[in-house]
């Protein structure tokens, strides 16, 4: 599963300007709901329940908050680069500026998982996250994130 497969350039938004937690969630709520043509109040309340088992927050500036919602066929991605680090209760307590959000079908069970480790194991890298976090264009972030399968299928 490459990135592309679950993230299109329009779907990564920076910077985002965002005070909370509180308020990160209901900005993706929001824009999940105009992206993907769903319920904003059924995205907020999916990944605030998957929130509430444990933090997505998974260490060096980095979350990836997910859920499974009705009314999509694919599992989707939307990346926030937030302005400034907010506190998140990540693994190692410290703020996040890396949001990476992924919504899975009801009935996804491996592709979902495979998303959340594909997502994982890019913003895992040190060097993909520097570069993400020291520019603020979207089409530039989005670049940087599929520079792997750029190179790969040339």
């Amino acid at each position: 599963m490459d990135i592309t497969d679950i993230l299109d350039p329009e779907a990564v938004i920076s910077p985002l300007r965002v005070q909370s937690k509180k308020r990160l969630f209901q900005d993706i709520a929001q824009a999940a709901a105009a992206r993907l043509s769903l319920d904003e109040n059924t995205v907020l309340t999916t990944l605030l329940e998957r929130e509430s088992l444990g933090p997505t927050g998974v260490g060096r500036g980095v979350a990836i908050p997910h859920g499974r919602v009705e009314g999509i066929s694919r599992v989707t991605g939307l990346f926030f680069k937030l302005d400034t680090p907010i506190p998140f209760d990540s693994v190692d307590r410290k703020p996040v500026d890396l949001v990476f959000v992924l919504l899975a079908p009801l009935d996804s069970g491996a592709e979902h998982l495979k998303a959340l480790a594909r997502v994982s194991r890019l913003l895992r890298d040190d060097q993909t996250c520097a570069k993400i976090r020291s520019t603020p264009d979207a089409q530039a972030i989005f670049a940087i994130m599929t520079a792997d399968e750029a190179s790969q299928a040339a």
